[in-house]
């Protein structure tokens, strides 16, 4: 007996996983948390 592959459904059942990995990855990522100077922002405004 040959063993058949489907192609389509694999590629679907692909689509679906990486898509899912890409959600978890950007909920889980963390911002880059910067020291803002508000201060001399103000005064950037002011020019």
């Amino acid at each position: 007996m040959a063993v058949t592959t489907l192609k389509r459904k694999l590629k679907r059942k692909r689509q679906s996983q990486t898509a899912r990995v890409i959600k978890i990855k950007q909920l889980s990522a963390k911002p880059v948390i910067k020291n803002v100077d508000i201060e001399e922002l103000k005064a950037s405004f002011g020019k």
